[in-house]
């Protein structure tokens, strides 16, 4: 029989000792159990960059794998927290928006909240719910545990779904999108899915403009400004063999305008 797979996804950088912590958690429950890092170098806080790294990873993953992700800037507080059953995997999280992505994804069938105690580490920390609730959830859900085990139905639809990032159109027919997310090269990933606009957009971002969509980084020479289709999906920006992000001085959040090339 298989390993069972668990995913984790943080904002705890690597610094201090909390991913182990969780780590040592999941272990103690599922001894058997891989451990994948997802991410911990999620900005803190930022709820929407993580529900984006979440999304662009899980599908690559085999069937049943749990993934556990903790961006929780409401630790402590009476937002819920989550197991969900999709068509793929299991996910535990705070219901706070970040599985918004990835259940566009793989589309939640049941979820519960995770008040059952007795899948919960023995005295729970008020800050530190990835180690003490969502890390022995995973574990469990791991290890066989049924999910409706864990606590009280969540309605499906009621699951919180971030106010995410989508493109809107203006009058004059631009899209107004923005920054998703920049990675460790610099390069922009914007909330434009490549699949929705016309390969000859014309992009305005920061004080560059880049006309039409490329295949790759080097259809431009070094030090030159390229848009194209990302891994992803989404269309990015880039400098050939430099920073984007430096470049143009732009972080998650900032604003893209894009139109249909004359």
């Amino acid at each position: 029989m298989s390993r069972p797979i668990i995913t984790l996804t943080t904002d705890f950088g690597q610094a201090d000792g909390y991913v182990a912590a969780m780590r040592g958690a999941i272990l103690s429950i599922c001894p058997q159990a891989q451990v994948v890092d997802i991410s911990h170098s999620v900005r803190p806080q930022a709820v929407q960059q993580a529900a984006y790294l979440l999304s662009t990873v899980a599908p690559y993953f085999p069937a049943g794998t749990v993934h556990v992700a903790v961006v929780d800037p409401g630790v402590g507080t009476h937002r819920r927290a989550a197991a969900v059953h999709c068509g793929r995997a299991l996910y535990v999280a705070p219901d706070n928006g970040l599985l918004s992505l990835a259940l566009e994804q793989d589309p939640p069938r049941e979820a519960v909240q995770l008040l059952e105690a007795r899948f919960h580490l023995p005295a729970v920390s008020a800050t530190f719910h990835g180690r003490d609730i969502f890390a022995p959830a995973g574990a469990h859900l791991a290890c066989g545990t049924d999910l409706h085990e864990m606590g009280p139905v969540i309605p499906v639809e009621e699951l919180c779904r971030l106010p995410l990032a989508r493109p809107e159109r203006d009058e004059e027919g631009r899209w107004q999108a923005q920054v998703l997310h920049v990675d460790r090269f610099g390069n922009l990933i914007t909330n434009l899915r490549a699949d929705e606009v016309p390969p000859g957009l014309s992009l305005t971002a920061g004080n560059a403009q880049i006309e039409g969509l490329s295949r790759t980084f080097a259809d431009v020479d070094p030090g030159e400004m390229v848009a194209y289709a990302g891994s992803g999906g989404y269309v990015e920006i880039a400098v050939c063999q430099g920073s984007a992000a430096e470049r143009l001085g732009l972080a998650p959040g900032d604003p893209v305008v894009a139109e249909e090339g004359g």
